[in-house]
């Protein structure tokens, strides 16, 4: 979708162009993931320095005695610290130089003001125990202002593919550690979704973009397809492509997923407007016979 945005306002792309755009997007989103993650560790690591700070202290409190730097010597940070490939990665990236050490200490600091976080160090704990902290760590991360100004920085698809990002490291540190040493490449988005799916309908949409124009005018009614909103027009195009070419895809599915895109992309009134637009069309399209599902994809699913 984005990248048909791009498209909308430089008509210049051709289809190699156009691909070209997309697989970096996605490219952008791994980079995305690992940086993240990175700076997940880095604010792990600051237990360390935590641990001597509290091993040299005069007057140690009880949790300074039983303190112990478990956020960072646990075996899912310490796989992804002794993995070659990872640590390939995040060279590759310079991550190293694209983080603020101080700002990762204030982060770990302000965490360490949490009562769970206490409770954690006064006892001995478990290794699904430590996963879980890891997992509160990284809630806290995501709600924290400094951590998302440190993403968004870096990354101005930060706000676009969060949910992806969160959903990939829970899974990450829930596998780890892993016999695979190359573990961390299968978080790299898969062939069907990016290739089968995404480029697809990305390749669809762009090449039978006036011919999408044609089915959606007589819908429209009063509306002149040249005051429809730009992104609005683009999801009733790629929708309109899953009802004809996306087979496994139910037509309700395809209908209720862009009603939301409307919702968190567009206007005010995009999601009603795309929800009759798309109904009225899916509606013309089955009398005329042309959305064809298979399986569960059938079109009254």
């Amino acid at each position: 979708m984005q990248v048909l945005y791009a498209v909308a306002k430089d008509d210049t792309f051709d289809t190699k162009q156009l691909k070209g755009e997309y697989w970096k997007r996605i490219d952008a989103s791994f980079e995305l993931l690992l940086y993240s993650m990175f700076n997940l560790m880095e604010i792990a690591k600051v237990s360390v320095e935590d641990h001597e700070k509290r091993k040299n202290k005069h007057l140690p409190t009880d949790i300074d005695k039983v303190f112990k730097p478990k956020l960072w010597d646990n075996p899912m940070i310490q796989a992804l610290v002794m993995s070659k490939v990872v640590a390939k990665k995040f060279d590759s990236y310079k991550f190293g130089n694209r983080i603020d050490k101080d700002h990762n200490k204030k982060i770990y600091f302000e965490f360490a003001k949490e009562e769970s976080y206490n409770e954690f160090l006064t006892k001995e704990t478990t290794n699904d125990e430590n996963l879980d902290m890891l997992l509160e760590l990284f809630r806290f991360c995501r709600k924290n202002e400094l951590f998302n100004e440190i993403i968004e920085d870096q990354f101005s698809n930060w706000e676009d593919d969060k949910s992806l990002i969160i959903g990939a490291i829970k899974k990450i540190l829930k596998e780890l550690p892993s016999d695979d040493p190359n573990f961390i490449m299968s978080h790299y988005p898969d062939d069907e979704a990016c290739r089968e799916y995404g480029e697809f309908l990305l390749d669809r949409t762009f090449q039978d973009d006036a011919a999408l124009l044609e089915m959606i005018e007589p819908v429209l009614l009063n509306w002149d397809s040249e005051r429809v909103a730009v992104m609005d027009m683009i999801m009733l195009k790629m929708a309109i492509s899953e009802f004809l070419h996306c087979e496994s895809i139910p037509v309700k599915v395809t209908l209720n997923e862009y009603v939301e895109l409307a919702k968190t992309y567009s206007t005010s009134k995009s999601k009603e407007f795309v929800n009759g637009v798309l109904d009225k069309l899916a509606n013309n399209l089955a009398e005329n016979g042309k959305i064809k599902k298979e399986g569960r994809g059938l079109i009254d699913n």
